[in-house]
């Protein structure tokens, strides 16, 4: 069986910063990494997705990290064609785009020559953590609207081809990719770009749910995504969409799909994305005592 690491999709958010779940003396930006890292090998670098990532955070989270220890790293929004606040991008890109820098970039409104920018910087930023070792996967989370369809394959080729051999990793928040019709033709996509499958955990029923599925579509590694079941799926505000508790039942219940999958890779990342305090420390260290468990 593969190895599998258990860890949260940040370890910066501000309930989990305010649940009291760091010790006094160890909540300052190196204290709270050093700590989690005592407690869990994985976490993913969720704040990706909103700025550009730095380089030279890169280097401090390789220095306050040990060994073995993984990065996942979320794209940020404008390379998966998701809404972008201006104010995002660095000063001088923002320059170039005119106006008074502000408001947001939509589907189609960044130009290639953008995009290949904002692609390079964050290839340099995350570069000391693949050097180090550190880089478990980088995550590309397509957006609801992002259909199966020639244009859609199309774009997830074109954003491929910029990873440069990245390790990478595809999330659909679109039911549809998953569904019976489409699920082979998934899979054999994935595989044929190198990229591995992201599974995930959501409330079912709701519009926009998507299957409880764990494709393994790359040897060395594959990745599960715990949402949390909120009603509020797919609608809301973020912290209602994710807002979550998950029992031990709910979550010893994935350990033999979990395990399953861990033997077809080398590597699975089981990574808990709900928010509630520390909720999602909880459930990841909950769920890596179940995993550890011999089998009856």
């Amino acid at each position: 069986m593969g190895n599998v690491l258990v860890g949260t999709c940040s370890w910066t958010d501000r309930q989990l910063v305010a649940s009291g779940w760091y010790p006094r003396g160890r909540r300052d930006a190196e204290g709270r990494l050093r700590h989690y890292a005592s407690r869990l090998p994985v976490v993913e670098v969720d704040a990706g997705y909103y700025a550009l990532p730095s380089a030279r955070n890169s280097r401090l989270w390789v220095e306050r990290t040990p060994d073995g220890f993984r990065f996942d790293v979320k794209v940020f929004s404008l390379l998966t064609g998701h809404p972008t606040r201006v104010e995002a991008l660095p000063a001088d890109l923002r320059a170039g785009l005119g106006g008074d820098g502000r408001g947001l970039l939509r589907r189609g409104q960044a130009s290639p020559g953008l995009l290949d920018e904002v692609w390079g910087r964050f290839a340099e930023a995350v570069e000391p953590l693949r050097a180090a070792g550190r880089l478990g996967t980088v995550l590309f989370q397509f957006p609801p609207w992002f259909a199966p369809g020639t244009e859609s394959e199309d774009t997830l080729l074109a954003r491929v081809e910029r990873t440069a051999g990245l390790p990478i990793a595809v999330e659909f928040r679109h039911p549809g990719w998953w569904a019976a019709e489409h699920a082979d033709g998934t899979r054999a996509l994935l595989a044929g770009l190198g990229a591995g499958a992201v599974g995930v955990d959501t409330g079912q029923g709701l519009a926009g749910s998507l299957p409880p599925v764990v494709p393994v579509t790359r040897r060395s590694l594959a990745v599960v995504r715990f949402h949390g079941r909120s009603a509020a799926w797919g609608r809301g505000s973020k912290e209602d969409r994710f807002r979550y508790d998950y029992d031990v039942t709910e979550l010893a219940a994935w350990v033999p799909r979990l395990r399953r999958a861990a033997r077809r890779t080398d590597e699975l990342h089981v990574l808990f994305n709900n928010c509630c305090a520390d909720a999602a420390v909880r459930a990841a260290e909950t769920m890596g005592r179940l995993l550890s468990r011999p089998r009856r």
